[in-house]
This record gives structure tokens, sequence and C-alpha cells, in this order.
């Protein structure tokens, strides 16, 4: 016998109709929220109206519009007038509204970030004008450090910008009492040189800091200038760090090691390059001993540095 048939009933119908339906609406949300991002670096204006929403999100699209600059996609948005100079009056507002916290604080630097992956001189004020105003360090080092990727980007151009203003403005950031502030703006005063540049990268050569010490030496040979060669000897004097894999502490601190070392090397490249003065018998030494470092990145420009010497003059090598 078989059971009566019966009408189905409403929980039934829910799970048979509605609970799937729920689950490719899902899905297809999903999809197009994907979709949605791949393709908005394609569409400036889209960047433009979610920056302008007052919401805590906001942060999220100043980074990824800075990646899709930096990106494969940015050979267009890199040359964009209308979007940088938008992008930098909705950085003077956030600025200008007094907002504090971590949102706003977020997109502020990602603003500036943005802005500095730029290839046009429209970029450059509203960094110049955060870097100036140090009453945040945060958000000036954020500029600071754009302005140094600004700067490199429009050198292979050609183009005229204002370089005496943006020297002026990473020179006064540079005499901020916040340490990494000044550091970064001694790394970028070699990169965008100017009036002066040269002159406070020596004032900054001689701080007791030595990230500001290093940087303003790596800033110095960025100049061709010859003073560097003290401090840059001190660079590639450092020692190796003994760490264990379970020191993350150690481990960190070989990395920096390996990173100041490699700076340094590049550094005196460039001035051998710039056939500037002879390099100093104990550069040449201490290079010539990294050879055999036991960090790979520090052995492989050291190397190619050895080989440098050699071409330029034999006997510096020996």
């Amino acid at each position: 016998m078989l059971p009566p048939v019966e009408p189905p009933s409403a929980a039934f119908l829910v799970q048979l109709f509605l609970v799937p339906g729920l689950i490719v609406a899902i899905i297809v949300c999903v999809w197009l929220a994907f979709h949605w991002l791949a393709h908005l670096g394609n569409d400036p204006q889209a960047y433009v109206r979610t920056l302008r929403r007052a919401n805590e999100g906001r942060w999220q699209a100043a980074l990824n519009l800075a990646n899709d600059i930096r990106g494969p996609r940015g050979a267009t948005l890199k040359h964009d007038t209308a979007l940088a100079t938008e992008l930098g009056r909705i950085l003077s507002d956030e600025v200008a509204s007094g907002r504090t916290g971590e949102q706003s604080e977020m997109l502020e630097l990602y603003l500036c970030r943005a802005l500095g992956e730029f290839a046009i001189p429209e970029a450059a004020a509203p960094l110049v004008a955060q870097a100036r105003d140090g009453s945040v360090p945060t958000r000036a080092r954020a500029a600071v450090e754009a302005l140094a990727v600004l700067a490199a980007n429009l050198s292979p151009t050609g183009v005229d910008w204002d370089e005496a203003a943006a020297a002026e403005a990473v020179i006064s950031a540079s005499r901020s009492s916040d340490r990494q502030l000044a550091s970064a703006a001694a790394f970028t005063l070699g990169v965008v040189g100017g009036p002066g540049a040269a002159e406070r990268l020596l004032e900054l050569q001689s701080q007791a800091d030595d990230d500001i010490r290093f940087n303003a030496a790596v800033g110095l040979a960025r100049l061709g200038r010859a003073e560097a060669f003290p401090t840059l000897s001190d660079m590639l004097a450092l020692p190796d760090v003994a760490a264990a894999a379970d020191d993350p502490q150690a481990q960190s601190a070989r990395y920096k090691r390996a990173l100041v070392v490699v700076n340094a090397l590049r550094a005196t490249a460039l001035l051998v390059d710039a056939g500037t003065d002879e390099t100093p018998a104990e550069v040449v030494r201490r290079v010539t001993s990294l050879v055999n470092d036991p960090v790979s990145d520090v052995r492989t420009a050291a190397a190619a540095l050895v080989r440098k010497f050699r071409r330029v003059g034999p006997e510096a090598a020996n």
C-alpha cells in the first residue's frame, strides 16, 4: 500500500526552492563583487566616488588605487591629471576635516602613497604641503616617502616640476624630532635633490642616529658627493648577525644589516660610475672582503662591485 498523497508543506517548499535560490544569489553577488573589483582600475571616477563617500572602508579604495597605478594596468592612470588633482583635493579635505582615528589616518597614508605612484607634476603639490606640515609625523612621513617615488617616476620623463619646493619641504621634514620622519627625509633628499639638498645631507650625515646617518650617506652618493665614503665604509663594516631560525628578533637584525650593507654597495657603485674621487682603499678592502659574506645578496652585490672596480681601475681591486 502506498502512503496517501499529501500537498507539500511550507517547510518542504522552503527547503526545495528558497534555500538553493539563496545559495545561488550569494554566489552571484560574490562573483559580481570580484568582477567589480577587477574592473575598478579601468574607471578612475569609480575610485573617486568611493573615496568621496564618508564610510570607514575608503582607505581600502585608496590602497587598491595605489596598487593599480603601480601595477600592469597603471600606465594610463599614472598620467591622469584629473585623477591626481582630485586625489589631492580629497587628501586636503580629509586633513582639513580634523577627523582622527585609525580609519582616517590610513586613508591619508594611502592617498599619499597613491599620489606618489603618478608620473606627472600635478601630483607633487599636495604631497609637498603634507611634507611641510609636520604636525602629524606619520602623515608627513608618508608624503615624504611618496615624493621619493614621484621624483623617481618623473626623472626619466624629463618634465619640469617644482623640485625646489619639494626639496624645501623635505629639508623642513628632516629637522623633525621624529627620527622616522627625519630618516625618511634623508633618503628622499638624495632622490629629489634640488637646492640645499647636499648641504642638508652633509649635516644629517653627522647625526648620531644610524638610520638617519646611513640614509644621508646613500643620498649623498646619489648626488655624486664623495663625502659619503666615510659613512659608507662604516656601513660596509657591519658584521653579520648570527640568527637562529626560532629567533625573530635576531632574524630581523640580520635582515636589516644585510639591507644596509647592500645599500652601501649600491651607493659606492653610484660614486664609482659618477667618477667623483678615487675610491678609498679602505672601502675597496671592505667591499672585497664581502665577496665571502654569509648572506647571498651581499655576496652578489659585492662581487658585482669588485668587477666594476677592475673595469674602472684594475689596481683598485688588488
